[in-house]
């Protein structure tokens, strides 16, 4: 139910914000198109002007620069300072090809969901998986005291947050839907969220990952002086979220954290964190982009060869469970596409309509008028779009990069931030919708308060590693 009100709350409030730019702002003549037919990165047309009608602040811009940008609106003369071209570029696809992307999304899963259920189905057979769960079952039959001692779905939770940890986002989703399906067989309302789900997917949205590969690539990329200065906040702010997710989810739960044995994993996990921090830390920039590309796939491999062997050596048919679990990934991939669809719709109005350039304006403003530092509020764009959109957040923090600098305050608050959390609500729609599940409880309010967590930690470690 909350999700349903979160989903109509967002489609209704986009249409009264575009409604009314409408009506009262003349560049805005074409917004129901952008929101419906409209493309990313399209430029939309308002007007062409001689630059003496301009207002004195865009005169003056213009005489030094070709460029200006004033409320979201573009500003460029020609050669001889003469004409003024007037026109804003689209945020994101309107509704139709976002609905387009969302299927895009879950025909590029289907291969990754065959090749990673097939595997798993080989060592569910072969008592992989179940020799995970009594690995991991002193710590999860705490965390998850409604799942039976040695359940598979601890087996299937371990691989899911390892692959996070290890940054492996095409493993990461397999296992977690896996895990869903197993959590689904306990749960006993079909269409209800259970307290192991909300729990598992709360502590899975958190996002731990120890390299965030990905953003150190772009960095780079973006000629950033040390691409990686960003490693340590990154991990710590994602184990916050973490934390913060588990004693969120616990305390509603009436779930005792301070149980020796939860202390202790809890204490064992942070203890090999910071011990892989003090290596990594060592190495530069190369050697860490090697160094991780060695671990993450290197980890897929040696999955796959334990998980053969193992078939072997149990005297399964390998290759039929490996196609057996591959056809359950590929039905999996077609059901979650309605749920998807829903979600990256809204999210798409939210977007177009202007929405959340009226969230950030506001926020400048009001930190503005309380004498704060405000450079901080040039990198929360990526912060309030990750929990809607993964690539969307990604975008935003090259744009940031580009426009301010790669090693600027701004820029590398943006990278901890996309670090420091998972896509809440894209999380939510592909896991709940795999299984079926209607009501999710208080999953979202968990979630978002964990990502609330994770984005003040962001901004106050980047004050005090970066000034």
């Amino acid at each position: 139910m909350v999700l349903s009100r979160i989903w109509s709350a967002f489609i209704i409030v986009a249409i009264l914000v575009a409604s009314i730019k409408y009506l009262f702002f003349p560049a805005y003549g074409d917004i129901y198109n952008d929101m419906v037919v409209g493309k990313g990165g399209d430029t939309v047309q308002i007007a062409q002007q001689p630059l003496a009608s301009m207002t004195p602040t865009v005169q003056e811009a213009l005489k030094k620069t070709d460029l200006y940008e004033e409320q979201h609106i573009s500003y460029k003369t020609d050669s001889l300072k003469q004409n003024v071209q007037v026109y804003r570029v689209q945020a994101t696809d309107g509704v139709i090809g976002t609905s387009e992307t969302a299927v895009k999304i879950c025909i590029g899963l289907i291969g990754i969901m065959t090749l990673f259920m097939g595997f798993m189905s080989i060592a569910e057979k072969a008592g992989g998986i179940n020799l995970l769960s009594r690995m991991i079952q002193p710590f999860f039959s705490r965390l998850f005291p409604e799942v039976p001692k040695n359940h598979p779905s601890f087996g299937h939770m371990m691989l899911n947050f390892s692959a996070n940890l290890l940054g492996l986002d095409n493993a990461a989703t397999p296992f977690g839907l896996k895990a869903m399906e197993s959590l689904q067989t306990l749960n006993p309302s079909a269409e209800r969220a259970s307290n192991a789900q909300i729990m598992f997917l709360c502590l899975h949205a958190s996002g731990l990952t120890l390299i965030p590969v990905s953003i150190i690539a772009i960095r780079a990329s973006m000629n950033a002086q040390n691409p990686t200065d960003i490693f340590l906040p990154c991990l710590i702010a994602t184990f916050a979220a973490t934390m913060a997710a588990m004693i969120i989810v616990s305390v509603k739960q009436r779930i005792n954290l301070f149980q020796p044995v939860i202390l202790a994993y809890i204490g064992g996990i942070s203890a090999v964190i910071a011990a892989l921090v003090v290596f990594l830390l060592r190495l530069n920039q190369s050697e860490l982009a090697s160094f991780s590309k060695v671990l993450s796939n290197g980890i897929i491999l040696l999955i796959f060869f334990a998980i053969v062997l193992g078939g072997i050596y149990k005297k399964i048919n390998v290759f039929d469970a490996f196609i057996e679990g591959a056809k359950e990934g590929f039905w999996t991939c077609v059901k979650i596409i309605p749920y998807l669809v829903g979600m990256l719709i809204a999210i798409s109005m939210l977007r177009t309509s202007g929405v959340f350039e009226g969230i950030i304006d506001g926020m400048k403003w009001l930190a503005a008028a309380a004498g704060t530092d405000t450079r901080f509020v040039d990198g929360l764009p990526t912060a309030l779009i990750k929990p809607l959109s993964g690539s969307g957040a990604r975008g935003m923090m090259v744009d940031t990069m580009a426009t301010f600098g790669a090693d600027s305050f701004p820029s590398r608050l943006a990278g901890i931030l996309q670090g420091s959390s998972d896509t809440t609500f894209y999380v939510i729609a592909v896991y709940y919708g795999a299984v079926n599940i209607r009501n999710t409880r208080y999953t979202v309010g968990a979630m978002l308060l964990a990502d609330l967590v994770g984005i003040t930690t962001s901004v106050i470690l980047a004050y005090m590693f970066f000034g």
